[in-house]
């Protein structure tokens, strides 16, 4: 099984324009995680895929590997699908360009999902974290996710759900996902769907294509870098 990472790197970032080439502790953000996938010993390959000039010629002076996206993208899945259409794979996983902090042992149980698979069944495969904070719960920017018994996701939403009339445990979703090359290219093609639309979430899209999401419980903690504060943040953890 042939498995490689793909980072997508959008430098115009809402609430933090150009963060990926923010320094961090003397290395880029994005340079940072690259080095961290790289560090896994996970991947035959691992790419960035961007549609910036500056974060490419970035990317080829570190000596990494890069695409420049040749189309405007709506998502992060489209820019993976466009890189992936160029690759000799069968599962890419997606790691957001500002996880400098990635969990070796995360994506390691998302390429096992794939291993184990046997039967093929698996389209995809993501990962969620119970969460028990109120506020967290009915925060509208946290997405939360809902699994039957196989862990198959059944919806996401910005909503609290499911909705509890007794206590129960509510698992809030972490953005990495792992997909079978075909599954991402067919999602590429797929013009966005009602609930994703409603909601603002692609990980719907997968499952109103009628797609199987595995969903793996984890406890890796995402310390993404959203806002120069997260930034701040990050550079204390590393010193």
């Amino acid at each position: 099984m042939r498995i490689i990472a793909v980072i997508p790197a959008r430098y115009e970032a809402q609430r933090f324009p150009g963060k990926l080439l923010a320094d961090l502790a003397g290395k880029t953000v994005l340079q940072r995680t690259y080095e961290a996938v790289q560090q896994t010993k996970l991947f035959d390959e691992v790419w960035v895929a961007t549609d910036s000039d500056a974060i490419a010629r970035h990317i080829k002076t570190i000596g990494g590997q890069v695409y420049r996206s040749q189309f405007v993208h709506g998502c992060g899945s489209n820019r993976v699908a466009e890189c992936a259409e160029q690759l000799d794979a069968d599962v890419i996983i997606n790691v957001q360009g500002d996880e400098p902090f990635i969990s070796t042992q995360a994506l390691s149980d998302l390429i096992n999902a794939f291993k184990q698979d046997s039967g093929g069944i698996i389209d995809l495969a993501s990962l969620m974290i119970p969460i028990t904070n109120k506020e967290i719960i009915e925060n509208p920017n946290v997405v939360k996710v809902v699994s039957d018994n196989k862990g198959r996701a059944l919806y996401f939403s910005r909503a609290a759900i499911p909705f509890m009339r007794a206590p129960g445990q509510v698992y809030r979703h972490v953005g990495i996902y792992a997909f079978r090359k075909a599954a991402l290219l067919d999602f590429y093609t797929q013009a966005p769907t009602p609930l994703e639309q409603a909601e603002k979430i692609e990980a719907i899209r997968y499952l109103e294509m009628g797609k199987v999401m595995h969903m793996l419980k984890t406890d890796f903690v995402s310390v993404g870098i959203d806002t120069p504060e997260d930034l701040v943040k990050a550079t204390a953890l590393i010193s």
